[in-house]
């Protein structure tokens, strides 16, 4: 695809990956960071890629590997789920 010639509809993207060993609390100031919208577009991962954590202001989508471990991860922490009707 080829950038628009009007500089006014360029439009970018950065990326940027990082491997960290976790360690309790070593995301929180990226959480915050997160939910006072001084940062957007973050997806934690574990190393195969199999579960994806995407935080933004207001909430938080996970993805996980399987059905099971959804439901599990449902059930345990059916607190945090909206109260809306189609869950959103």
């Amino acid at each position: 695809m080829e950038d628009d010639p009007d500089p006014e509809f360029r439009t970018y993207c950065h990326l940027f990956a990082a491997r960290r060993p976790w360690r309790r609390g070593c995301i929180d100031e990226l959480l915050r960071d997160i939910a006072d919208d001084k940062a957007a577009g973050i997806l934690i991962t574990d190393t195969r890629m199999q579960r994806i954590h995407h935080p933004y202001d207001g909430g938080a989508d996970v993805f996980l590997a399987t059905f099971e471990e959804r439901d599990r991860m449902r059930d345990r922490h059916a607190d945090w789920l909206s109260g809306h009707l189609s869950g959103l």
